[in-house]
């Protein structure tokens, strides 16, 4: 039977279609800014950069676009492709529509890590910032997983949700607090402001040493995750459902939560904590593309890199002359959503 929702029987089609739906993303936002700079002379620079013939264009115009505005975009599309991926993985395996790395505290496990390398030097200059991020988000999930496991006992489906969504808050909060505490004893007034704007989303420091870390740990993560789009489809009806499929539920989960706190890390470490892009994204691509992985791996990955370019734009031009954090933006949609998306996972359980 064909599916009948966006892309149903024609995955190329509706992969080529989001391909050029990101493509123009990447265009709007080097165009769109402070400063307006037709597409001819985008089309232009990237020529020059590319080695071909091309008509001289301004250096300040090649400068923006070149070394600020074009890894700006990569990073977006990046962070956001690898955040909405983090999403589709815990929603599936904690079977928690609620899930996602921002509501479940890695992102802030992320956010202590990396402060605790780059304030307190913890890991004695052996340790990355993005190292320490991913050590900060494990720590993070095992302490929010132990806490629901304790809240809940043995209690039904919609508890257990319950549990999660409180453990999650709890454990955000705490690392959030543990953060605080780092900045407070041991930053200077330069360092703190700089860590507090970082810690709410922030992409104007993205250069091309980072596009060099960012883009390859994003597409690797994505091909670990799509490598298990099985998996994740069995995983979504339980483990016990799951291992009578011959699947390896104490591995896969291993692997898959690996990824995703890698991912969380590696784009927390360099872009600060951006919340709700593994909420909002994920469910919106179920309502277009199904719930069947093969399909939802792609879509969420390329929807979600566009979702946050169109932020980061957003970010840049919504107060004039003032570049606001992009965190504010994912919030203002996202929160409206995780209401929307509470009260129908409530309305369902008790239903």
């Amino acid at each position: 039977m064909t599916n009948t929702k966006f892309g149903g029987g024609t995955p190329a089609v509706s992969l080529l279609f989001g391909a050029a739906i990101a493509i123009a993303a990447l265009g709007f936002a080097l165009v769109i800014g402070e400063t307006r700079i037709p597409l001819e002379t985008v089309w232009n620079v990237l020529r020059i950069e590319a080695g071909y013939p091309a008509p001289e264009v301004n250096p300040i115009d090649r400068g923006i676009l070149w070394s600020y505005r074009l890894p700006r975009a990569i990073m977006a599309m990046a962070c956001g492709a690898s955040l909405a991926l983090s999403g589709v993985v815990l929603q599936a395996l904690l079977r928690n529509p609620l899930s996602d790395p921002y509501i479940l505290g890695l992102s802030a496990g992320a956010s202590t890590g990396a402060v605790a390398v780059a304030i307190l030097g913890f890991g004695a200059g052996a340790l990355t910032l993005s190292g320490g991020a991913f050590i900060g988000a494990l720590l993070a999930f095992g302490f929010v997983a132990f806490l629901a496991r304790l809240a809940r006992g043995n209690s039904a489906a919609a508890t257990s949700s319950l549990a999660l969504l409180l453990a999650g808050v709890a454990g955000a909060q705490l690392f959030h607090a543990l953060t605080a505490l780092i900045i407070a004893k041991s930053a200077d007034a330069n360092q703190a402001r700089g860590i507090m704007f970082w810690m709410m989303g922030n992409l104007s420091g993205s250069r091309w040493p980072d596009i060099y870390l960012a883009v390859p740990v994003a597409l690797a993560g994505a091909g670990v995750i799509f490598a298990h789009f099985r998996a994740l489809d069995a995983m979504t009806f339980g483990r016990e459902a799951a291992q009578s499929m011959g699947i390896r539920t104490g591995l896969v989960m291993t692997i898959l939560i690996g990824t995703t706190a890698l991912l969380t890390a590696v784009m927390v470490s360099m872009t600060g904590a951006i919340g709700f892009v593994g909420l909002v994204v994920p469910h919106a691509m179920r309502f277009l593309v199904g719930v069947r992985h093969v399909r939802l791996i792609p879509a969420t990955a390329l929807a979600g890199g566009v979702f946050l370019i169109l932020a980061d734009i957003v970010s840049r031009i919504l107060i004039p002359g003032q570049a606001m954090p992009i965190g504010v933006v994912t919030a203002l949609v996202g929160a409206p959503a995780f209401a929307i998306i509470l009260v129908r996972s409530s309305r369902a359980h008790s239903g």
